[in-house]
């Protein structure tokens, strides 16, 4: 394995238990995991590790077992009506687990109000050294790279960063260029997947394609290479790629990620 750090994003796996998914990301050659302690929808199945101490504990002793570590935690999201100090009990988790990364979303359309939180939420997250990264998606109220860089800019904290996902990256048209002008500093880690054909003008599919039908690394259309090269050298990566079902399990589909993004790396 490489020594960058690689770690498995929990929506690649996420029928799994977080103490299973420690077992996966080991068994697959990671040297990280990504731990969702709060859901991103209603929907999904959720494990809840801020509230489950006996889960807390489980989770902890696998991560020593196997030497894996926590890069990040998500997924918080910046809302019209959020308290931040409301965050602390997550934030408070993430620092036990010894993550370094805060996913973040921003779903408020007063853009002054979003960026006054996320500059709230670096000062908070900062006493549990956590760095956030508001994370660019085409359907929330961070919907592109140059948005998300002016929120994160205008908050003025320096542990706030931006997290490339390469699926939003492509459908919010963000561009390669504009990448080059953020600060390495502010980039420190990204989430790698492969996007295929189009974009759709609606944005429900859009949405449906990022939950389901993600592309391993190379299997699509996206500037993976170039990507890359605009990122900061050896920047930690977090392989988030549900792919819709073909058969293969968690630990295959696992596998496969990290062996096509290892490819890609040999490439660059």
């Amino acid at each position: 394995m490489t020594q960058r750090v690689m770690s498995l994003a929990a929506l690649t796996v996420l029928e799994l238990s977080p103490v299973e998914m420690v077992e996966v990301a080991a068994r697959a050659g990671y040297s990280h995991v990504g731990l969702r302690l709060e859901p991103a929808t209603a929907e999904e199945h959720h494990f809840p590790l801020v509230a489950d101490a006996g889960l807390r504990r489980q989770t902890a002793a696998r991560l020593r077992d196997t030497g894996i570590k926590v890069l990040d935690v998500e997924i918080l999201r910046l809302k019209s009506d959020t308290r931040v100090a409301d965050f602390e009990a997550l934030l408070a988790v993430g620092a036990e687990f010894g993550a370094s990364e805060l996913l973040v979303a921003g779903n408020d359309p007063d853009e002054q109000r979003q960026t006054d939180n996320f500059a709230a939420l670096c000062d908070l997250a900062g006493q549990y050294g956590l760095h956030p990264h508001l994370e660019f998606m085409p359907w929330t109220d961070a919907k592109n790279l140059t948005q998300a860089w002016r929120i994160v800019e205008q908050a003025g904290r320096d542990n706030g960063g931006v997290l490339v996902d390469a699926f939003h990256f492509d459908r919010s048209a963000s561009s390669l260029d504009e990448l080059r002008q953020v600060p390495p500093s502010r980039l420190r880690y990204a989430q790698l997947c492969d996007v295929a054909g189009p974009r759709p003008d609606d944005m429900a599919e859009i949405l449906r394609q990022a939950r389901n039908e993600r592309r391993f690394p190379g299997d699509g259309n996206c500037d993976l290479p170039g990507l890359l090269r605009s990122l900061p050298q050896n920047i930690a990566l977090s392989l988030e790629i549900p792919v819709r079902d073909q058969g293969l399990s968690a630990l295959q589909r696992a596998q496969v990620a990290l062996d096509k993004t290892c490819q890609l790396l040999r490439q660059l």
